[in-house]
């Protein structure tokens, strides 16, 4: 078998057989093929597609080059929820406390973010002393004891989908269906949930811009999860502005405390409802997302939920000074609040670019060896549909350089669009993705 022979055959648009997408992953990770011939092949896909089990042959081989997560020794359902990431996305931080609080099993492994904010990892780490690094016997442990634990992913995991993607990041192939939903899939199957619930982003802060691919990703994900043997959901959701107020690091991790508090913002908290309850029913905790739902507002309502943030903090090392009282993280030294220059009702807020202002001011990553500064960031103050007075602070900047911020503050003014009409809010839960197609939600 020759690597050039499998490159023609997917140029001409032939299906490539299980037994030679073994060869290409196993051949490239061990650093046999070249990368000129994977980036040929990558661009190969790119063009002429993969079908589904095509699909799901390279989603299996990339979660078997490397470690396979065994969570049997945690008892119950473990259920997995992933994003696709977008603008002030910290929905992981409130929803796992609140399904945890019903007793369900959160064992979720996180990446670190490569974009305008740092993943789910960095945020954590913006509370003093808190460990992400967990071997597997304390992770199952934690989960076992309390409920939940997240922990950052080992090097191992599916490290045939890390070197493939660093080559699709320079190659222009990123943005392929097959190779996303792949990519994606083959780090959850590695990870060893029994169910995985998607939160499938779309919109101007997000990957997928228009609802149609949305629904394609979900599907093709379902597919190969199905394929896998596992239980599987997606949720198409608004991205068209940030997700809650805050984008940043530790901005976010304090506003996802205070809506566990019963504060924060509407749309976090609905999401994490529509997420969390699809998490109970795929854990067998319930037979209906209504009484889904009920258990997890019970769960804010009481301060469970917050009280398992506090425990899960407290098991992986963290200080529960912030968490006790937000008010105390830690601020930058320049703080400045952006003023309306005249009245009427936000009709946009461009979240792509709202998260390149997080990540002009240090917050996001440009290349995987950039420091993060955790305490940067923006937090809005008017969304869609709200109306401004001149002058009213739409926004406030967290800031340690004045350049940067000079640059932000100009960017941040521009992701503003105003009408003197009323305007609408957007839509936040669009699509609901199953194996038997998509519904609107």
């Amino acid at each position: 078998m020759h690597m050039y022979d499998l490159i023609m055959k997917k140029r001409n648009g032939g299906h490539l057989s299980e037994e030679e997408i073994r060869y290409m992953v196993k051949g490239f990770t061990q650093g046999e093929i070249p990368d000129y011939q994977m980036a040929a092949m990558l661009m190969a896909i790119y063009y002429k597609g993969m079908n589904q089990e095509e699909t799901l042959a390279l989603t299996m081989e990339m979660a078997y080059s490397g470690e396979f997560m065994d969570l049997s020794a945690i008892h119950g359902v473990k259920v997995d929820k992933h994003s696709t990431g977008g603008v002030g996305d910290k929905a992981t931080l409130v929803v796992g406390p609140m399904v945890a609080a019903c007793g369900v099993p959160v064992a979720k492994m996180s990446g670190r973010g490569l974009g305008h904010t740092g993943g789910t990892i960095d945020k954590l780490e913006s509370l003093e002393g808190f460990r992400t690094a967990l071997g597997e016997e304390e992770f199952i442990h934690q989960v076992n004891n309390i409920h939940m634990a997240l922990a950052s992913q080992t090097v191992n995991l599916a490290p045939a989908d890390k070197k493939i993607y660093a080559l699709r990041d320079v190659t222009a192939t990123v943005d392929s269906i097959p190779l996303i939903a792949s990519s994606i899939m083959s780090k959850k199957l590695a990870s060893g949930a029994d169910a995985i619930v998607l939160d499938v982003k779309v919109g101007s802060g997000a990957f997928m811009k228009e609802e149609k691919s949305a629904i394609a990703l979900a599907q093709e994900m379902i597919r190969i999860g199905i394929g896998a043997g596992r239980d599987m959901v997606a949720v198409i959701t608004d991205m068209d502005e940030p997700l809650g107020y805050a984008v940043g690091n530790a901005l976010e991790v304090k506003e996802a405390i205070e809506t566990l508090d019963g504060g924060g913002s509407k749309d976090l908290l609905e999401l994490s409802y529509v997420l969390g309850s699809y998490m109970l029913l795929k854990a067998k905790r319930t037979e209906s997302l209504e009484e889904a739902r009920a258990m997890l507002e019970e769960a804010v309502e009481s301060k469970r939920a917050l009280k398992k943030f506090k425990e899960f903090v407290k098991s992986q090392g963290g200080s529960l000074e912030c968490v006790e009282n937000t008010s105390k993280f830690p601020k930058p030294s320049i703080v400045m609040d952006v003023l309306a220059d005249s009245s009427g009702f936000v009709e946009k807020i461009n979240a792509s670019q709202v998260g390149r202002v997080a990540m002009i001011l240090g917050g996001g990553r440009a290349t995987k060896e950039s420091q993060l500064d955790l305490k940067v960031g923006v937090v809005l103050h008017k969304k869609v549909g709200d109306k401004v007075e001149k002058e009213d602070c739409i926004a406030t900047l967290y800031a340690n350089d004045l350049e940067q911020l000079k640059e932000a503050k100009e960017l941040l003014e521009k992701s503003y669009s105003f009408s003197i009409r009323p305007t609408s809010k957007n839509i936040l839960i669009k699509w609901i993705v199953t194996k038997n197609g998509a519904r609107k939600a």
